[in-house]
């Protein structure tokens, strides 16, 4: 078993600043766990510490069957990627690819045949003679790669392994790595603070702010059931539209008021307004769930107001379309088959069946 768990695990440094605040999770053996944030929230340190490069102020860690806090890091069965690929720029593709095992004093067959059969994996068979130097940046993310693999080990650690590269091979080596990793089966903990790169390459995502974890769970189950506005906001692109106001009634149904209209709630939403006098709360829709009135019946729930169209931005097979109402702005995804002008009064459906509601004061998700 090579799962990881990490329990109540803190970081302070010299100076005073807490980097981890009691910080706790579980990667499953065989599992890809991805920690997402933005920078400074912690992930990295998290990572460094499994890895045995950042010493631990408080808490444990364990892999496998074995608590690791004072093990050294060449002893704790783990291979880490790094961002900057950390290859030696004298040795060939072969000599980095085999410098671990040769520092275990590995029979240089067995050396040879554990170097070809990543290079063959990975696809740089035809690359074991040039020097790092001579590589592109995909090139060289793949021996680093390979540079994990050959050492088999329990546990693979990336830290933030694709910033460098551009953004077609990004999305390339994001279905590398997720290809990797069902042949290999190994444990995986992925930092990144790219929420594309966690929503479609995580089993498990971890979702960090400020040293602090706000939600564990499968990325759908982020995505649709986020634990807060922050996570919310987070996860998905363009940003959750996020409408402050309180519960309220509409033709003697539970409804949601804002400064600019009334919303009639869903059905399963009705509970949230069983109160004496008007709650505040703020509503959560995302982009994808507002549409063209004229689409409506494409929503659940539709609840339509008016707004102005204040600037398209294009995608090709989708474009993000910029909404004003009197106090408000709203983001939308459309087809390009429904294109509206810049300055053009649109008819607005929001799918109200899709609503997520945030306390104001806790910013929790109202359940």
């Amino acid at each position: 078993m090579a799962q990881v768990i990490v329990k109540d695990l803190v970081k302070i440094y010299d100076n005073g600043f807490k980097a981890l605040h009691e910080v706790s999770f579980t990667a499953l053996d065989k599992e890809f766990m991805v920690l997402v944030g933005p920078s400074g929230c912690g992930k990295t340190t998290a990572l460094r510490m499994i890895a045995g490069l950042e010493e631990i102020t408080s808490g444990e860690i364990r892999i496998g069957d074995k608590i690791v806090n004072n093990t050294l890091p060449k002893d704790r069965d783990i291979a880490m990627v790094f961002q900057n690929y950390a290859l030696y720029p004298h040795m060939s593709v072969f000599e980095n690819l085999a410098f671990a095992l040769k520092l275990r004093k590995e029979p240089k067959a067995q050396i040879r045949a554990k170097v070809e059969d990543a290079a063959k994996l990975l696809g740089i068979e035809q690359m074991l003679s040039r020097k790092p130097g001579q590589l592109s940046g995909g090139q060289r993310q793949r021996v680093a790669l390979g540079r994990a693999i050959v050492r088999n080990p329990k546990v693979f650690l990336f830290d933030e392994p694709l910033s460098n590269l551009d953004a077609k091979l990004r999305v390339a080596m994001r279905a590398e790595i997720v290809k990797l990793h069902h042949h290999l089966e190994n444990t995986m903990i992925y930092v990144t603070h790219d929420q594309v790169e966690a929503m479609t390459m995580a089993d498990k995502i971890v979702v960090m702010k400020d040293g602090h974890i706000l939600q564990i769970d499968s990325p759908l189950n982020i995505y649709n059931h986020p634990a807060n506005i922050f996570v919310a906001g987070f996860i998905g692109s363009p940003a959750i539209n996020l409408i402050p106001g309180e519960f309220s009634s509409l033709d003697g149904k539970p409804a949601f008021s804002c400064q600019d209209f009334t919303l009639p709630l869903a059905p399963k939403h009705y509970e949230l307004c069983k109160c004496s006098s008007p709650k505040k709360a703020i509503l959560g829709i995302r982009p994808e769930d507002l549409y063209d009135a004229r689409f409506a019946a494409m929503a659940d729930h539709p609840a339509q107001v008016s707004a102005i169209c204040d600037l398209v931005e294009p995608l090709g097979s989708e474009y993000h379309v910029f909404l004003k109402t009197k106090n408000l702005e709203l983001t939308a995804k459309f087809d390009p088959k429904t294109l509206p002008q810049s300055g053009e009064q649109l008819t607005i459906s929001l799918d109200m069946n899709k609503a997520k509601f945030f306390d104001p004061d806790t910013e929790k998700t109202i359940e």
